[in-house]
């Protein structure tokens, strides 16, 4: 009975998480009586308040399949920072093989402007304002590494802040200044 618990608790830790499947893809393997099919599961895994992981996994079957790529996704979360818990806080980009992908932070309302694999990152990370663009390959496998490649590039101003030695509304300060000189320059 000491079990229960432990369980309970695993069960929330779960709920807490939504998963979004990216991609399935079916491989057939020949054989003396026919072909043998099995499953490969591509899925990203978020708590929409910005953690994200993705996981592979393969299986004989499709739902076992998708299981045992979330599984793998949670194991391996990511916290990125988010502005106002809706944005990024800076323009990035991220590139994995041949994908590479260009990430930017946008104003209230825009939405997520992205393709496919990225949308459903964007997603279950808790992003709702944000542009981005896939260059190169459109194999999901590789955009989504690229994706995260380009969030683990992401910066708070508290951490550029204390890597430089500098206080938080300074670093603020200067982004607010840049965005309204490159406006009156745009106005001029």
């Amino acid at each position: 009975m000491a079990r229960a618990p432990r369980e309970r608790d695993r069960d929330d830790r779960d709920s807490e998480f939504v998963d979004k499947l990216v991609h399935i893809n079916r491989v057939a393997k020949v054989v003396k009586g026919g072909r043998r099919f099995g499953f490969a599961a591509l899925v990203v895994v978020g708590d929409q308040k910005g953690r994200v992981g993705f996981g592979h996994g393969k299986a004989r079957e499709v739902p076992e399949a998708i299981r045992k790529a979330t599984e793998s996704a949670k194991r391996g979360l990511i916290k990125v920072p988010l502005r106002e818990g809706r944005t990024l806080h800076h323009d990035v980009t991220g590139h994995h093989g041949a994908g590479r992908v260009v990430l930017r932070a946008a104003p209230p309302g825009t939405g997520i402007i992205a393709g496919g694999p990225m949308r459903a990152v964007f997603e279950t990370l808790g992003i709702q304002d944000v542009v981005a663009k896939s260059l190169g390959t459109s194999n999901p496998y590789n955009m989504i590494r690229a994706t995260f490649d380009a969030l683990i590039r992401e910066d708070s101003p508290r951490a550029v802040a204390a890597r430089r030695g500098k206080k938080v509304s300074e670093i603020v300060a200067r982004r607010r200044d840049s965005v309204e000189s490159a406006v009156a320059a745009q106005d001029a």
